[in-house]
């Protein structure tokens, strides 16, 4: 079984898409955020990932009243990020009823910081790894670290991490299939829970993931695919959910 996560990214109050996580190629995707969370509670998503997408580019938050009711009109788990580069602002989000905080690789660049944020509220932390290539970025993925993913992951566990967000920054929505050996190989180094995120296509990424849990890999993120009609996200739940695979992904 490997879990799906439907995702929303909030810019300005809207629900969009980027490419890439380019800002000027943002598209607007739903007319209300708050319904499209609702309808993928009520098609069977078991979490929702949100994204503050201007908290992510300013490092203030901006979505909060959005994300607010997002959390209060759904009956599953939310998880948010984007901006939470301090204790405050992921204890902040916390409080607005999310379940997770999803802290980025600027936060996680942070000795100090990133090891407060872990103190105070690990187990509900997932620490994104943003990768290009084999490296970390950060800074809105605009600049590639010297850090490894692999070195990332081990210097992150070290401090108290117990779950990562993968992006492949390079495939983050492009429908060019997620990069699952990566991931893959990522969770394995990292020896804690992994959710993969970035070129979801189609459910045939579902099928390579799954492939995959028994090295770490807990879940997915998808987003445009849901969008665009490429994934029915009843069927990707339902095989999600299915007797687990073996094999090679």
């Amino acid at each position: 079984m490997i879990e799906i996560l439907p995702a929303i990214d909030l810019m300005g109050g809207q629900a969009v898409r980027l490419r890439k996580g380019d800002f000027e190629t943002r598209e607007k995707v739903a007319d209300d955020p708050v319904a499209t969370a609702i309808g993928f509670a009520r098609t069977g998503a078991r979490r929702i990932h949100v994204v503050d997408l201007d908290g992510a580019r300013t490092g203030e938050p901006v979505n909060h009243p959005v994300i607010r009711a997002i959390v209060d009109a759904v009956d599953v788990p939310v998880q948010v990020g984007g901006g939470l580069r301090t204790v405050e602002r992921v204890a902040a989000i916390l409080a607005l009823g999310a379940d997770r905080a999803v802290v980025g690789t600027s936060a996680a660049r942070d000795p100090e910081a990133i090891a407060a944020i872990l103190g105070a509220h690990g187990p509900r932390i997932v620490v994104g790894a943003d990768v290009h290539g084999d490296r970390i970025a950060v800074h809105g993925w605009k600049e590639s670290t010297e850090e490894t993913s692999a070195d990332f992951a081990r210097r992150m566990t070290a401090l108290g991490a117990s779950r990562f967000l993968f992006t492949d920054i390079a495939r983050d929505g492009m429908l060019e299939g997620a990069n699952v050996k990566a991931t893959a190989a990522f969770a394995r180094v990292a020896g804690v829970p992994v959710l993969a995120s970035g070129g979801v296509a189609g459910i045939d990424d579902i099928r390579r993931l799954r492939r995959v849990v028994r090295d770490g890999v807990e879940g997915v993120v998808m987003g445009k695919a849901l969008y665009a009609g490429r994934i029915d996200l009843t069927e990707a739940i339902a095989l999600a959910e299915a007797r687990e695979e073996t094999g090679d992904a």
